[in-house]
């Protein structure tokens, strides 16, 4: 499942998309945020109408974007009005990060390599502090294989499955349903990384992340880093927008959905991704900004 190519739409694609009339429906731009959700809708005649409630409501336990859009249409539409297409963008991922609410993860990578993250770039934002403050990492656990591959992509250490095999079997009944999977060298020669994925789908993993297929770098942090920010955010996001895609779909029957990544590009809902989407509603204002300023002649 993390092989299928997302519909994705480029940032001013997608702004030229958003002004697009569908004929017969409503046209939503969502921005749901932590405190704020914020409405821009078109009618079938093209008439733009605003709507702000807030995210979290105690008197109302649904979706705040789709009860945005029962409000815009109860006010500004006649029964029977046709919801044709849904663009969202969301915080979901960005406040799951900041406030470490993600999914607990477990990392898998080489041998001896098991700190290679938490010492990262070896970064200091104070350089003269004796006592260095690290923020927490994603992971929860770590798992280091058996395995090595060379720069070049050559084996030189066979990974041991069985060994690994009962290492994922002992972290899954620990109660770890996320994995990111990051061996060095592995976007050079990604055998291992999917034999390993392979093991933790058959322990039972339910997210299982290999770094060469969502961040294809050289460099082992950035990579690894990517592929367990993707493990503990997917989760969280992918269970809100199966949430969203009920109660839309309950509601205001099925229209087409299209979500905002962090680079102001569109994409559908099989194609969102937790590492897309950290900064996926900020994005939208960067791209809203860009069109007004060229509808009105400025670079």
């Amino acid at each position: 499942n993390r092989q299928r190519l997302p519909r994705s739409r480029s940032a001013c694609e997608s702004a030229r998309m958003a002004v697009i009339s569908t004929s017969g429906g409503w046209r939503f731009a969502i921005d749901l945020g932590g405190t704020f959700t914020d409405i821009v809708a078109w009618d079938p005649d093209g008439a733009v109408h605003t709507h702000k409630l807030l995210s979290r409501d105690a008197g109302h336990g649904s979706d705040p974007a789709v009860r945005g859009i029962g409000d815009v249409l109860a006010r500004r539409s006649g029964p029977g009005a046709r919801v044709a297409s849904v663009r969202l963008g969301t915080t979901v991922a960005t406040n799951a990060l900041l406030e470490r609410k993600g999914e607990p993860t477990l990392l898998v990578t080489t041998r001896g390599f098991g700190d290679a993250l938490r010492i990262g770039y070896q970064h200091r934002p104070d350089i003269f502090a004796r006592g260095i403050r690290l923020p927490p990492m994603l992971y929860s656990a770590v798992i280091e294989a058996d395995e090595r591959v060379d720069a070049a992509g050559d084996v030189l250490t066979p990974l041991d499955d069985e060994s690994l095999r009962r290492a994922l079997d002992g972290a899954r009944r620990d109660g770890l349903r996320s994995v990111a999977i990051a061996f060095l060298h592995g976007v050079r020669n990604p055998e291992h990384e999917l034999r390993a994925a392979a093991l933790a789908t058959a322990a039972g993993f339910e997210e299982v992340v290999a770094s060469h297929e969502v961040a294809p770098l050289t460099g082992l942090v950035a990579r690894g880093d990517s592929a367990v920010a993707d493990a503990y955010l997917s989760p969280v996001l992918l269970r809100y927008v199966r949430q969203f895609l009920r109660e839309l779909a309950g509601r205001h029957g099925g229209p087409e959905l299209l979500l905002m990544q962090s680079n102001g590009g569109l994409v559908d809902p099989d194609g969102f991704r937790g590492i897309n989407s950290v900064l996926s509603g900020p994005a939208g204002g960067v791209v809203g900004l860009a069109a007004a300023g060229r509808s009105s002649g400025t670079d």
